[in-house]
């Protein structure tokens, strides 16, 4: 600790990643990124962007971008707002919806950021627990006094997933507070909650191009809700920083959202590689949650989490293990690879 901190850096207990190592090349099935190459119309836009045009600064209103996404949302420009990833998406809506005397919901088995961005901003997080089937219960977000909800959906390390129907019932419950929907996953199986926002100007749906898009290392995340709240996000962001989004991201996401069929066919392949994946499982004893993401979260009755995630280390395979957490140390956490490493996944269990 150095004596030049804060005692706001001091107190803080910063998100940690999933292991990113760098002693050997892994099977990587520890932080949920695609198996898959981006598309090439992507790779193709960010190519032509390495040039003299480098010189120039982004466009700051991201507008390209967010027109492609209006177009394929059915929503307007205005109701659209860009950012470096959904994390400082998360991050700006935290700290414009969730600050102030009020806790914040959310659950006690979710996105793990959530309490570090509380944290941050000094909000007092309420934890709703999951039922004991990890499910997110609506009805516990009934007769909350709150600043805001955030929902997960699918939730995340769980997979479980929500019908359209039980968000819509948060949504009437809260009807003053904003209530942000994390579709971090949501392409691999689960109901958008982006067709609502037009009837919810309390909804902001959050997602990001890091999964089902395949581009983690360019760090685009994005949210769509009413033009007010929007609004808001952008009056934060040009007061942090005006430029979050390089011209090569830019290029790259603006033409991974134009590639539709790209994104549906690699979908694809991940749902089916689960699919496969999680008979296997099963065949092996592990109890698998049902999963609308692109990983599973299993346990085994008679073999300990931690061990398997080390056993497997030593056999060049990364899954997320996390620790001692409560209700969830005996699980495992496992992205959906290719078929290949899946297959090697499997036979390294066996």
């Amino acid at each position: 600790m150095s004596r030049f901190w804060t005692d706001k850096i001091a107190s803080l207990d910063p998100y940690v990643p999933g292991e990113q190592p760098q002693d050997k090349q892994y099977i990587k099935l520890n932080t949920n990124e695609s198996p898959y190459s981006p598309s090439p119309k992507a790779l193709a836009a960010m190519t032509e962007q390495v040039s003299e045009k480098l010189r120039l600064y982004p466009d700051p209103n991201c507008q390209t971008l967010k027109n492609a996404l209006a177009t394929t949302y059915s929503v307007k420009p205005n109701q659209v707002f860009v950012g470096n990833g959904s994390d400082e998406v998360l991050a700006l809506a935290f700290m414009g919806y969730f600050t102030g005397d009020k806790p914040l919901a959310f659950a006690d088995i979710t996105y793990s950021f959530y309490k570090v961005y509380a944290n941050l901003y000094d909000i007092k997080p309420q934890l709703i627990p999951l039922t004991d089937t990890f499910d997110i219960a609506p009805s516990d977000y009934e007769n909350l006094d709150v600043s805001g909800v955030v929902v997960t959906n699918p939730n995340a390390p769980t997979g479980k997933a929500l019908p359209l129907s039980d968000i819509e019932k948060i949504l009437q419950a809260n009807p003053d507070v904003v209530v942000l929907v994390d579709e971090a996953y949501v392409d691999f199986g689960a109901e958008s909650a982006v067709t609502l926002v037009d009837q919810y100007p309390n909804l902001l749906v959050v997602q990001t191009f890091s999964k089902s898009r395949a581009l983690a290392g360019i760090r685009v995340g994005y949210a769509i809700g009413h033009p007010d709240l929007i609004d808001g996000l952008e009056r934060l962001k040009n007061s942090f920083n005006s430029y979050p989004i390089d011209r090569i991201a830019l290029a790259g996401a603006t033409a991974a959202v134009e590639d539709g069929k790209y994104l549906q066919d690699i979908c694809d392949k991940t749902i089916a590689t689960r699919s496969w994946a999680v008979t296997e499982l099963e065949k092996l004893g592990f109890e698998v949650l049902p999963s609308a993401t692109n990983f599973v979260f299993v346990t085994h009755p008679e073999r300990s989490a931690e061990a398997l995630y080390l056993n497997l280390k030593e056999q060049g395979i990364l899954v997320r293990y996390f620790g001692n957490k409560p209700r969830i140390g005996n699980y495992l956490r496992i992205t959906i690879g290719t078929d290949e490493e899946m297959a090697a996944l499997i036979s390294a269990l066996k």
